[in-house]
């Protein structure tokens, strides 16, 4: 994860058992977004690739899975004290 900018790829598993490159995305971070937390960053990433790929992924065939580097996003896994944010 970068300090300035997400990506994410959007793949699927084909016939062959091999992964396929469907999109890939990367969008700048704002300047506010720069000071989210690493948490924070991986979810923004994650949403901000459903929003992108919503056309492809709603109704699809099949379910669909989101991979990401999960020690980052244990602390959505406690209860946590919210802010005004």
């Amino acid at each position: 994860m970068s300090d300035y900018v997400t990506g994410g790829v959007l793949s699927m598993e084909c016939k062959d058992n091999l992964w396929k490159l469907v999109a890939f995305l990367s969008i700048s971070f704002n300047n506010l977004e720069r000071n989210y937390e690493i948490h924070d960053k991986e979810i923004l990433a994650i949403i901000r690739g459903l929003k992108a790929w919503r056309h492809l992924l709603e109704g699809a065939q099949f379910k669909f899975e989101i991979w990401t580097d999960h020690k980052n996003l244990e602390y959505f896994m406690k209860v946590q004290k919210l802010n005004r944010r």
